[in-house]
């Protein structure tokens, strides 16, 4: 138990216990290399990363935001190109698709926050004219890699996915980013391959899109000084490529097998509670990034600070659906039609905690307290 008792959705002092020398033999390494810049930690993390991830090449660069933006660029998606995507996701995932130059088309989200895969078709099929789609693992939910496939050979759409939180994650035994044209995962801290700062990859299948791509993370430049694209500084860093190198890479596998064990244990014991847990797919097997549940609609903040008094955090992703934000206002966009889910889970979302140093201690204080909470005002036994 931590000496203040409560139970964190994410706990780095914990982490630290665990990877802290091996963070810091891999600091003295990059220090004694002379290497601070796209070297050779670099290069053999992204060797074992497109490895891990059933690609053949990844590109390291500086956030889960510019490996987007570096994919979709590199596919050469021409400016005012419409992009499908979601709008329940970090405001990341739209802001890439706006700076690359594209338009955002917003299609509502199914039971799980995953973008809704029969209105994409069917918004597809009306509109042949979109040719680009940015869909997102939320949550660590996978989308089927098999339906986005078939989605993007029948209406010629170059697909690339946000694995930003679902590193790991399948969908009938493929994995997630596979399907498309690329993938981009994000090392954000938080994420469940996190470095200790920002960090991101775009993964792809073809090499001649990942050469683009590593031209667009470094200035544009093919060689020194010799600039073919206008590109952007973002590239990942030395550092943060041996930390996960040696630190984190060799025990991701186990530290997702925890959060799935976390996960069961909340599924089993939240049944009959007031709030609600997401429905997993057949085949689905969801890393769990995010452990959501659905609050009666108009009591989030009731349960939230039920639960904050009883020393167990929590947090909300995400309140507000993008179209609704205030940095698109000017920005041209399309919403096609109604958003009913999305609004739903902007509205009634909380995440619980789950990170793969919680004990099983911590799991049941977590779950006795949800079970514990009333909406009706009482108190449940």
């Amino acid at each position: 138990m931590r000496p203040d008792g409560r139970v964190l959705l994410n706990d780095f002092s914990r982490l630290w216990a665990e990877i802290g020398e091996d963070v810091l033999h891999a600091v003295a390494e990059v220090g004694a290399s002379g290497h601070y810049i796209l070297g050779p930690q670099v290069a053999a993390f992204e060797s074992s990363l497109a490895a891990l991830a059933g690609l053949p090449g990844a590109v390291g660069c500086g956030s889960g935001l510019d490996a987007i933006e570096i994919g979709l660029r590199a596919l050469d998606m021409p400016a005012g190109a419409k992009v499908l995507t979601t709008p329940l996701s970090a405001f990341a995932t739209t802001l890439a698709i706006v700076r690359a130059g594209g338009i955002p088309v917003f299609v509502d989200v199914d039971a799980q926050g995953l973008l809704d895969l029969d209105q994409a078709q069917q918004e597809l099929a009306r509109d042949a004219s979109i040719k680009f789609m940015v869909p997102v693992d939320l949550y660590g939910f996978p989308i089927s890699p098999g339906a986005l496939a078939a989605m993007g050979e029948r209406f010629g759409v170059a697909v690339v996915e946000d694995c930003a939180q679902a590193i790991l994650a399948e969908h009938s035994a493929a994995k997630v980013g596979t399907a498309g044209a690329g993938a981009a995962f994000s090392f954000y801290p938080t994420k469940n391959l996190g470095a200790l700062g920002d960090g991101g990859a775009f993964l792809a299948k073809s090499p001649a899109v990942i050469e683009r791509a590593r031209v667009l993370r470094d200035y544009g430049q093919t060689e020194r000084y010799v600039h073919a694209r206008l590109g952007l500084n973002s590239r990942l860093d030395e550092l943060h490529a041996a930390v996960m190198s040696r630190a984190q890479l060799p025990r991701l596998r186990a530290w997702t097998e925890r959060r799935r064990q976390i996960a069961q244990r909340y599924l089993h014991g939240l049944a009959g509670s007031a709030v609600q847990t997401l429905p997993v797919e057949d085949g689905s097997a969801p890393v769990w990034h995010l452990f959501p549940v659905l609050a009666p609609l108009g009591r989030r903040e009731e349960l939230r600070g039920f639960l904050a008094a009883r020393a167990v955090q929590t947090g909300v992703h995400y309140p507000f659906v993008i179209p609704s934000q205030k940095a698109l206002a000017g920005v041209p966009f399309a919403c096609p039609r109604k958003l009913a889910n999305a609004e739903a889970f902007a509205a009634r979302e909380v995440s619980l905690p789950i990170h793969p140093f919680l004990t099983d201690g911590e799991v049941d204080r977590v779950i006795d307290a949800v079970s514990a909470w009333d909406p009706g005002g009482g108190k449940r036994t």
